[in-house]
């Protein structure tokens, strides 16, 4: 029973989670007159305030020592702060230059990105259906050019951006709330600094449009860091499958925003494009439940013939293991 009261909460904090990364489209227009730079200057800045009372309350600080103290992951840190920074940025852009179902074919497509990675730099094996779901990712991507005109640049600058972070999340192996906090303070010295200048020419909007404006400028830390304090619950409560199929809420939601709530323009090329990604997507799930199954049975297989050997006072064979896989835990939408 309390397993099941567990795996509840945890489905409902994955739901929370990925819903706020869904609806948050609706959050950064609310921001204007601010522009792109200011607002994700503003994030950094009130997100890492944010992360420290938190991390303060809960008393995590020993992770930090042992940060300090290792180069190579400080390094790593600089690094995914630098490119979680263009993803921030770009995105926020999109969202308020009206471009919000093409930063949702980011996230959408950002799966397939980062199996693609898996094999070009890890050097990981992909199983025929996972072949088939990126081939079919990559002909969406050329259907969508022609769409648009041109590449569909804001949702491969989010997809790759988000795929580098995290690979080098990955790298790092600190919790999430720690990375947050980490990666916010490599940040935090050039927005402040840029929020100074900004404020020393006149230019800065904060404070400019009232103390309602100024409280949602500040506001900016709450959105990135609640949502991303959902998802760790929901990490250690929910099995990999069902994470991995809450990841498309947040996508779906922005999607569904852009085109019902801000009229985004959807012509029949589009809709091909996308309904290409969303196979790719059916395949890419149907594939990984498949073979989470496929384990998990044959863990079960291996488990009661150990403790048949054991009554029998024999040591069973050890079958080769399966082949290794791609589909690794999602990483929070930005």
């Amino acid at each position: 029973m309390k397993a099941d009261n567990e795996q509840r909460m945890g489905l409902l904090y994955g739901i929370g989670a990925y819903g706020m990364w869904g609806l948050v489209p609706l959050f950064w227009p609310l921001l204007k007159p601010a522009g792109a730079v200011e607002i994700l200057a503003h994030r950094m800045v009130w997100s890492l305030a944010v992360v420290g009372v938190a991390l303060l309350v809960l008393r995590r600080w020993a992770w930090l020592g042992l940060l300090l103290r290792d180069p190579r992951k400080l390094g790593l840190i600089t690094l995914a702060a630098t490119v979680i920074t263009v993803n921030w940025g770009v995105y926020i852009w999109a969202v308020n230059a009206g471009q919000v179902v093409e930063a949702s074919l980011g996230y959408f497509i950002n799966p397939l990105v980062t199996i693609a990675m898996g094999v070009l730099l890890l050097k990981e094996r992909l199983r025929p259906a996972q072949w088939t779901a990126v081939g079919i990712g990559f002909a969406a991507v050329l259907v969508l050019t022609v769409g648009y005109g041109r590449p569909p640049w804001v949702s491969l600058v989010l997809a790759f951006s988000f795929a580098v972070y995290g690979l080098l999340k990955k790298k790092t192996n600190i919790g999430g709330l720690e990375s947050l906090a980490a990666e916010t303070a490599v940040q935090f010295l050039p927005a402040l600094a840029y929020l100074l200048w900004l404020g020393s020419r006149g230019a800065a909007d904060f404070g400019a449009h009232g103390a309602g404006h100024a409280a949602l400028l500040a506001a900016t830390g709450i959105v990135t860091a609640v949502p991303l304090i959902c998802f760790g619950a929901a990490a250690i409560r929910v099995p990999l499958s069902t994470l991995g199929l809450l990841q498309y809420l947040a996508p779906m939601f922005q999607f569904l925003l852009g085109v019902l709530y801000f009229r985004e323009a959807m012509p029949a090329e589009r809709w091909a494009g996308f309904s290409l990604v969303w196979l790719a997507l059916t395949i890419l799930t149907w594939d990984a439940l498949r073979y989470a199954r496929r384990t998990r049975a044959q863990a079960a297989r291996l488990a009661a013939e150990a403790r048949a050997a054991a009554a029998a006072g024999t040591a069973p064979e050890v079958p080769e293991a399966p082949e290794s896989s791609s589909v690794r835990r999602p990483e929070p939408a930005a």
